[in-house]
């Protein structure tokens, strides 16, 4: 992401144990989750919130170009699986654009993905990695596919092999796009669905039940410089490892946006997987913006678009919460406005 609006802290104090961490009442278990990413800073909040919760089984994660190249996106990826002391099946989703030129957002999550978070090199040949529908077909039952960065890798399962797609996918939700809220990259446009307009295209054409978690619910969601600043305090590896990533993006923020904190947007596809109904959805029918210029990308509704659905509300407190309970240590996280 490129740019982002204010937003109010993150929720309600509690231990930072995953091993404690309580299943969300009323929640069905275990759902089998495929994760398509990018890491990416907030990808890493998101990823960590997935693996730390109960009510989610992470069967496997894709990795894809978008905020920064696939082989670091790569690396990170591993290394956040093993902070999370997690082994899991790494795929490859997609290494650049459908058609356009290869764009990554290096001024945002630094040349990394993960700002000055400490990183091994990103040194591992990628040819013989399996794509992302062998990593779908080898699930013994449909899945929900989160998608956090550009949809090229689906685009491309979805030419090679639909079928398999179709069969394995039983619910997509994606963190892409915009209605009325401004873009972050262009005035119009979001940054996923900017890199790859022409992707974004095909999978809502392909009309999976695709669910669309875009700019106007995920500027809602911000950690504050305070919280950042709390988090470098703390005499725990990972703490400190989160916010050497979390300063650069802070930064970025204060620098472009004026804004004293970040927007972690990819957490909230990964919440609402586990608190269901803190966002509200809306069908639409959707079409994607695809020549250049300032409408690269944008999405917006058209009457003979393609049918999907769209968060329009949020209830941030809820992401805020899951986030103290699961990912970042206390005392880091400011208590919830009553």
């Amino acid at each position: 992401m490129r740019r982002s609006l204010a937003g109010r802290s993150l929720g309600s104090v509690s231990p930072s144990n995953a091993a404690r961490a309580s299943r969300a009442p009323g929640i069905a278990l275990d759902i089998p989750v495929v994760i398509d990413t990018d890491p990416g800073i907030d990808d890493t909040l998101a990823l960590l919130l997935a693996l730390n919760s109960p009510e989610l089984d992470v069967r496997g994660i894709a990795v894809s170009y978008g905020n920064t190249v696939v082989e670091h996106a790569h690396r990170n990826a591993l290394e956040i699986l093993r902070r999370a002391g997690k082994r899991l099946p790494v795929a490859i989703s997609a290494r650049r654009p459908l058609v356009r030129p290869l764009a990554t957002a290096h001024e945002t999550h630094g040349p990394s993905g993960l700002g000055d978070a400490r990183v091994p090199p990103a040194g591992v040949i990628l040819d013989y990695v399996k794509p992302l529908e062998r990593l779908l077909d080898e699930q013994p039952d449909p899945v929900t596919l989160v998608t956090l960065g550009p949809v090229t890798g689906l685009a491309l399962a979805l030419r090679r092999d639909p079928a398999i797609v179709r069969a394995k996918v039983a619910r997509h939700i994606a963190m892409i796009g915009n209605l009325r809220a401004a873009g972050n990259t262009t005035r119009y446009a979001e940054f996923n669905a900017w890199c790859d307009p022409e992707a974004l295209q095909e999978v809502l054409r392909a009309e999976l039940p695709t669910e669309l978690v875009g700019l106007d619910v995920t500027r809602k969601l911000v950690l504050t410089g305070a919280e950042i600043e709390r988090l470098g305090r703390l005499d725990d590896p990972l703490a400190r490892w989160l916010y050497a990533a979390l300063r650069v993006y802070h930064a970025f923020h204060r620098k472009y946006d004026q804004l004293d904190g970040c927007v972690i947007n990819d957490v909230l596809p990964i919440a609402e997987l586990i608190a269901p109904g803190m966002m509200d959805f809306e069908p639409f029918r959707l079409t994607v913006h695809l020549e250049d210029g300032e409408q690269r990308g944008r999405t917006r509704i058209d009457p003979q678009g393609a049918q999907a659905r769209m968060a329009t509300a949020v209830r941030p407190e809820v992401a805020r919460r899951l986030l103290a309970e699961r990912v970042l240590p206390a005392p880091v996280v400011a208590e919830a406005a009553r």
